[in-house]
C-alpha cells in the first residue's frame, strides 16, 4: 500500500498547472464559510484572473470560452476558501453541490456550459467525489459587474 500524497488534492492541481489565489475576503456582512452538521457550506465566489475580477454578460461582451475560464476561476476560489478552513483539501470527502450563476444577456441560453469550467476542475481535483449536483442559472447583474459567481457545499471527512 502507498503513502497517499501529503495534499493529493492540491498535487493534482498543481500537476495540471493550476495555483490556488488567495481566499478573497467577503464584501459585504457574512463569511466565507460555514460548518455545519459535516457540510462545509461555501459562500458565493467571484473570477479573478490574472488580478482582475472578470465582468460583463456571456452573450453580450463575454464568449462562451471566457466564461468557461472565469467559472474554473471561481472553483478555485472556492477550492482557496475550503483550504483556508479545514487546512487541508484532503479533507474533504466529496462535493455535495455547486451553484453557478451566470450574468447574461436574455437570449444566452448556455449557462450549464459556462457552469462546466468549474465542475470539470472539481473532477479534476478530487476524481469522483467531485462529481456534484448543480444549479446553472442566467441572471441579469451579479455583484461588482462579476460575469460569474459560485457557491458550493462539501461534505467533510470525519477525524
Amino acid at each position: 500500500m502507498s503513502e497517499p500524497l501529503a495534499d493529493s488534492v492540491a498535487a493534482r492541481l498543481a500537476e495540471a498547472g493550476h495555483v490556488l489565489p488567495q481566499p478573497a475576503a467577503p464584501v459585504a456582512a457574512y463569511v466565507p464559510t460555514v460548518m455545519a452538521s459535516g457540510l462545509l457550506h461555501v459562500s458565493g465566489q467571484l473570477p479573478f484572473v490574472d488580478g482582475g475580477l472578470v465582468t460583463g454578460r456571456l452573450g453580450e461582451d463575454v464568449s462562451l470560452e471566457q466564461g468557461q475560464a472565469a467559472a474554473k476561476a471561481c472553483a478555485l476560489m472556492l477550492l482557496a476558501q475550503v483550504k483556508a478552513a479545514l487546512g487541508s483539501l484532503d479533507n474533504v470527502e466529496r462535493v455535495v453541490k455547486l451553484g453557478a450563476f451566470i450574468s447574461s444577456a436574455g437570449t444566452f441560453t448556455d449557462q450549464p456550459k459556462v457552469a462546466n469550467g468549474a465542475s470539470e476542475l472539481m473532477v479534476l481535483a478530487f476524481g469522483e467525489a467531485g462529481r456534484h449536483a448543480r444549479s446553472a442559472v442566467g441572471v441579469p447583474v451579479l455583484p461588482l459587474g462579476a460575469a460569474v459567481e459560485i457557491d458550493a457545499v462539501f461534505a467533510v471527512r470525519a477525524h
